[in-house]
């Protein structure tokens, strides 16, 4: 059984930064195309950033594009989210998400969501 847990969100005044951590079980992260995903308060579920199993190609949502970096720490097999210069308007709830085809190298931009963890709360907030 897969699941995915988020950690590291928090209460974080404007300017400051987080970095949010998933870990799996159940599956290797490394082998996966992954992604963070965030959903703030009366708004759809939004794409924040994807990066590719290998760890060699990434892509951002143009809201977080120079401010968040998302990355892999493959000796813990964890993906990670740094994020930075917060803004009020990056209030939500993120989750990471898993493609389960192993090893994709096609278009990963749509990234295809088979596993969500359960969310973890970023609120920027003087």
């Amino acid at each position: 059984q897969v699941q995915l847990v988020e950690s590291g969100g928090g209460l974080v005044q404007p300017g400051g930064s987080l970095r949010l951590s998933c870990a799996a079980s159940g599956l290797t992260l490394s082998k996966y195309n992954t992604g963070w995903f965030r959903q703030a308060p009366g708004k759809e579920r939004e794409f924040v950033a994807a990066i590719r199993w290998s760890g060699g190609d990434t892509y951002y949502s143009d809201s977080v594009k120079d401010r968040f970096t998302i990355s892999r720490d493959n000796a813990q097999d964890t993906m990670l989210l740094q994020m930075n210069s917060l803004k009020s308007e990056d209030t939500a709830v993120y989750y990471c998400a898993v493609d389960a085809r192993p090893y994709r190298a096609d278009n990963f931009r749509n990234l295809r969501t088979d596993y969500w963890g359960q969310g973890t709360q970023v609120t920027v907030s003087s």
